[in-house]
């Protein structure tokens, strides 16, 4: 049988005969072809472009993650742009074999495109539902398979971080930078007026509960919050942002992250339930708790959660570990300042309107969980009760209450302006 003949055993055979002058100029050429060959090899091989395989996003309209595999170690540079809010990711030439359902819009991000912008340079251009913050950027090695993966965190935040943030990077900051800070925007860099976001509770294909008479809480939400934001805009003394003036589905996490985006000084979602025990009447005022203060309380929470999933929306439950002591006395405060706004709200409208027994309560609203707005939920009676789906429906009712909230705006907007 005959041996194979490659390019090592073609050198042997050469080195066996030195003295023949044809097979010493035959080592000498294969010898400096190989020496030739191997770098050009080796440069053709990194000259291959940058492979993006895989593309996936998570998250709500609160906290997204977007996680972009790639064959070899790609190097990114990052920047910021506004209207519309986005992240502008830049790579070396890339070639992309990713799914158009994985592109599909999700959590904080809107819209997905990418392309190469020219000879050498690929980009991808991640347009946000509003401003946001880069939590994290990085490049990590996969751990069980060939290649590397990059991971971007957003989390959505206020006009004026964004803007912040957009400064600091067109200021000079590296643009290969991994991560970018979050800014606390102190309270004089915002604007003078008290900022107040009114949610009417459900909207669009979610109704909300019903009245015996076919009162709808989709419609008495919004009828009532469009009222109480006429009142507080004629004080002259509010900046008053609603997180629907139509009657049109909004996700949970969508509407907090209204409030963050407008850097809102207090949040009020409004709400009127309706229980199997027709006897009970009156108005409740909740704030956020892991533990409910009752099982009424925990019921009427795990009620107003299902909003996303009767609507047919998949909720991603997002486990918000925080490891940063600041961000957690954050949240403190917060939460502070919405247990002082519930209790100067129940001192208004027990003059005014019906209470509930033990009418402030707590449980896990997904909608009152924004760390660093103060919010509360307010249950304005029970469209169960005929007597208050009658109230409900009264203009003359509607404007009483109204009166009282504006008066308990005013009262905490002036002890929250003194620090106090």
């Amino acid at each position: 049988m005959q041996p194979k003949v490659g390019r090592s055993n073609l050198q042997a055979k050469v080195f066996k005969r030195p003295g023949t002058a044809l097979g010493c100029f035959v080592f000498i050429v294969l010898f400096v072809a190989q020496a030739l060959l191997s770098p050009a090899l080796s440069q053709e091989t990194d000259s291959q472009p940058l492979q993006v395989y895989g593309y996936k996003m998570a998250g709500d309209s609160l906290h997204t993650r977007i996680v972009i595999w790639f064959d070899k170690k790609p190097e990114p540079k990052w920047f910021l742009l506004r209207d519309p809010y986005r992240l502008v990711i830049d790579f070396a030439g890339t070639a992309f074999d990713v799914s158009p359902e994985d592109l599909k819009a999700r959590g904080l991000v809107a819209q997905v495109r990418y392309g190469n912008i020219d000879t050498g340079r690929s980009r991808i251009i991640l347009t946000a539902a509003g401003p946001f913050a880069v939590d994290k950027l990085e490049i990590l090695e996969n751990e069980n398979s060939p290649g590397y993966r990059m991971i971007a965190d957003l989390t959505a935040t206020s006009t004026t971080a964004f803007d912040a943030a957009l400064s600091q990077r067109v200021a000079g900051a590296d643009p290969t930078a991994g991560t970018a800070d979050r800014r606390i925007v102190p309270a004089a860099a915002r604007s003078k007026l008290f900022t107040v976001v009114l949610d009417a509770g459900h909207g669009g294909i979610d109704v909300g509960a019903e009245g015996s008479t076919g009162t709808l809480e989709k419609t008495i939400t919004l009828a009532f919050a469009l009222e109480l934001r006429q009142k507080l805009e004629q004080t002259g003394k509010f900046n008053v942002v609603m997180t629907r003036d139509t009657d049109k589905f909004l996700r949970l996490d969508e509407r907090v992250r209204i409030a963050r985006e407008h850097e809102a000084d207090l949040f009020i979602s409004i709400h009127a339930d309706a229980i199997r025990y027709r006897s009970v009447r009156g108005a409740t005022v909740y704030t956020v708790s892991d533990k409910a203060s009752d099982a009424e309380a925990a019921m009427t929470a795990a009620r107003e959660n299902l909003s996303d999933k009767l609507a047919g929306i998949e909720v991603e439950e997002q486990k918000d570990d925080v490891a940063d002591i600041l961000i957690d006395l954050i949240r403190r405060e917060t939460h502070s300042f919405s247990m002082r706004f519930a209790d100067t709200l129940l001192g208004e409208l027990s003059d005014t309107i019906k209470m509930i027994n033990n009418p402030h309560r707590y449980a896990g609203f997904r909608v009152l969980r924004a760390p660093d707005v103060p919010s509360v939920l307010l249950e304005m009676g029970y469209l169960s009760n005929a007597e208050d789906e009658k109230l409900l429906r009264s203009a003359e009712w509607r404007g009483k209450a109204a009166d009282s909230i504006v008066a308990a705006i005013e009262s905490f907007a002036g002890l929250k302006g003194a620090g106090g």
